[in-house]
């Protein structure tokens, strides 16, 4: 099966597996599962990795956010695509979320039919738009 991540399921998977769900622990373990995380996530990523944010005693990787996420992690990068901003385009924002990098992830699942995998409580909210979701609820 396919899935999509969240930057926050990358950086838990890293850093943090103690706040991964068994559920999520589960998919992401089996080895038969296609694991593809989005562009906007790795900017999201590069841009804490920047910032310092990821101490260096928690570092499991010395080479950068790209690298980590092909060769550490095994996961496929996904590219935002010009059908996946049309469907940014139908889905409102609900309740005052205006993360663009979440709606656009939400959008790029919605459209790929990929189940996304995310501890974002806004998430839940946009079910009614299509998107089918693993909460991360650890």
């Amino acid at each position: 099966m396919r899935y999509l991540v969240d930057a926050n399921i990358l950086i838990f998977s890293m850093w943090d597996k103690d706040r991964l769900s068994r559920e999520v622990k589960d998919v992401l373990g089996d080895y038969s599962n296609r694991i593809y995380i989005s562009t906007e996530s790795v900017k999201e990523t590069i841009l804490l990795w920047q910032s310092g944010k990821f101490s260096s005693q928690k570092q499991k990787f010395t080479g950068g956010v790209v690298d980590l996420i092909n060769k550490e992690m095994g996961w496929e990068i996904k590219p935002i695509k010009h059908e996946h901003l049309k469907t940014l385009e139908k889905i409102p924002i609900i309740h005052n979320h205006k993360d663009p990098s979440d709606r656009m992830i939400i959008a790029q699942a919605i459209t790929e039919k990929i189940p996304l995998v995310s501890s974002d409580k806004m998430f839940p909210h946009y079910k009614k738009f299509g998107l089918e979701l693993i909460f991360n609820d650890y």
